[in-house]
């Protein structure tokens, strides 16, 4: 026993200068303090990774303020969801989150850029020597130089696609969106009043009592932090089990500061929400004395919640009075405690370990799943264009931007999504089997709120189509409804014919498709998923010039020469008669070209 503690302690100290150098490497790299210097700047890529990244970031949300704007006071105004009180309200509140945003937005993309600057070279000194890697010593001083810098624009095109094509997508479908009963959603005016003063009340109360409990527990959070990361640094467990990510956790050691600062924020930040969710207690129960009971329990809810994370005593010395009608819900909702807090066990148990930062690597993340679902996507496009299903001009006239929800931006998604949920239902699996044979489930999967949008419906409609038990032929019936819905023309025309199809059945299929096709729409403005889109797009536009090669090739270029030809033999006719020479001619070079 003793001579485990003493190897586990010189394992320590041999550790240390490496850990060191790799971290005085990456700092040299991300010299963002001394980057305004020339020398400095030149054997640094932190200045300008910054830079790159905080002039792109402005200038996107400069430019594209204006826009923004008046899109969205018209967005508001033609949409038929609500009525003309709720409009004037969502106006006047738009107005202060828009001038929020511009100043906001700037800050945030001189911190970002930052962060990035620095992090991103320390991150890849650290990788460069990872288990696996050859000639670490050469990546050690290569890694995280050209990478921080494309990195850098990568990061602005998504803020770009973001600003750009997820922004107009939800105003479109906020300004052409009807309301489900068909009479738009009005405000009672009578309980304004009241709402508007509960939420002051829980915006001051709150913001006050969160920064006071999160400054105690501040210190909390930060030497139990260190008391864990130390421990499992001298005994190899929890993320210093693996060699390759000892010098990942030391770096997380040092950072722990950073990232307890983080939460801090976080804490005042989330009591914005917290106390404006007073107004809407009021609203919906009709009460004011009810919206101020929430107020104070909110306070209660918040120290709870801490505590829990933290390990600390559960419960709170804060009061929590009944803020709901219906007593059920004022613990069950959204803003309820967790259920650990309900379980009041005997024995107060230790927080879980993890395992190793590598196998934590390993789970599932939003990204990864985005780049499985457009890797699906390549190779189910690449089949539907040898069989002609997807053709020269739906590739066009997404290139073109023509169609917001047509066949490549929307149906191959769904149809991707829906072989997933199908292969699923037939292994009678609780989570969702990916082609590979991964499987995710609530365990492994990426356990952010914005994700459960996506998995839970999801989830919902495997049980009903493993409740439904389709046929092969239903199934395939069913992925052409999925692929081609938006375009009813093809859809009819592709659609095979089932005799064994009832109404029912088939008012069914037709649910499945639009609500696959809506939750596609949703991943789709999902950060970085225009960008992976464009590159599907390209992918398929190399697939279908291989498929239609060679002859089509040839009869390209002799429809290229005919019509330079016939141009140049009718240059001296009448305009009209050219006029409409040409039309046939760029008709004749579409059918060549396709």
């Amino acid at each position: 026993m003793e001579a485990g503690c003493w190897t586990s302690v010189w394992s320590f100290f041999k550790f240390l200068p490496f850990f060191f150098g790799l971290l005085l490497l990456g700092i040299i790299k991300a010299d963002v303090k001394n980057g305004c210097r020339l020398n400095s700047c030149l054997c640094s890529v932190g200045p300008w990774a910054w830079l790159v990244m905080t002039i792109g970031i402005s200038v996107l949300i400069l430019g594209l303020w204006p826009v923004h704007v008046i899109w969205t006071y018209y967005c508001i105004i033609r949409t038929k969801v609500v009525g003309p009180v709720v409009k004037l309200l969502l106006l006047i509140a738009v107005t202060v989150l828009l001038a929020l945003w511009l100043i906001v937005g700037i800050i945030g993309s001189i911190l970002a850029g930052l962060a990035y600057g620095f992090l991103a070279p320390v991150m890849a000194t650290f990788d460069a020597v990872g288990e696996g890697k050859e000639k670490a010593l050469v990546h050690c001083f290569l890694d995280g130089t050209w990478s921080t810098i494309t990195g850098s624009c990568t990061v602005v095109r998504d803020v770009k696609d973001m600003l750009l094509h997820s922004y107009f997508s939800i105003m479109d479908e906020i300004r052409l969106h009807s309301p489900p009963d068909g009479k738009p959603y009005e405000i009672r005016l009578l309980h304004i009043p009241g709402a508007i003063f509960a939420a002051i009340c829980g915006l001051i109360v709150d913001l006050v009592m969160f920064t006071l409990i999160a400054l105690y527990k501040f210190p909390v959070m930060l030497f139990k932090g260190w008391k864990r990361l130390i421990e499992d640094l001298v005994g190899r467990e929890g993320p210093f089990l693996e060699t390759a990510c000892v010098p990942f956790a030391g770096l997380a050691i040092i950072l722990w500061p950073f990232a307890v600062l983080g939460a801090f924020l976080a804490s005042i930040i989330c009591s914005i929400p917290f106390g404006a969710y007073a107004a809407v207690v009021v609203y919906q129960e009709s009460s004011l004395f009810l919206g101020l009971s929430y107020v104070i329990s909110s306070v209660s809810i918040f120290d709870e919640y801490t505590n829990d994370v933290l390990d600390m005593a559960p419960g709170s010395c804060f009061p929590r009075f009944k803020y709901r009608k219906d007593e059920a819900s004022s613990h069950g909702g959204s803003l309820s405690r967790p259920t650990s807090f309900k379980e009041k066990p005997d024995v107060k148990k230790a927080p879980q370990r993890v395992t190793s930062f590598k196998s934590s690597f390993d789970e599932f993340n939003p990204f990864k799943l985005l780049d499985h679902l457009f890797a699906e996507c390549k190779h189910h496009g690449k089949d539907l264009v040898a069989e002609g299903v997807i053709t020269p001009k739906d590739i066009e006239a997404t290139k073109a931007g023509k169609v917001s929800s047509g066949l490549l931006n929307v149906g191959l998604p769904a149809y991707v999504i829906l072989k997933a949920l199908l292969r699923s239902a037939k292994a009678n699996c609780d989570g969702l089997i990916l082609s590979a044979g991964s499987v995710i489930t609530s365990e492994n999967r990426p356990k952010s709120k914005i994700f459960d949008w996506f998995f839970d419906p999801l989830m919902v409609i495997k049980e009903q189509i493993k409740a439904e038990n389709f046929t092969e032929e239903e199934e395939a019936y069913l992925g052409k409804h999925v692929l081609l819905i938006s375009d009813p023309k093809r859809l009819k025309e592709n659609l095979p014919h089932l005799p064994s199809l009832n109404e029912q059945k088939q008012a069914e299929i037709d649910a499945f498709a639009r609500r696959l096709q809506g939750i596609t729409k949703s991943i789709s403005r999902y950060p970085t998923a225009k960008r992976r889109f464009d590159a599907l797009v390209k992918a398929l536009s190399e697939e279908l010039a291989r498929t239609m090669g060679g002859s089509q090739s040839a009869n390209g270029s002799q429809v290229q020469k005919m019509r330079s030809g016939i141009v140049r033999m009718l240059s001296q006719r009448s305009l009209g008669k050219t006029t409409i020479i040409r039309g046939d001619d760029q008709e004749a070079q579409l059918t060549g070209g396709a």
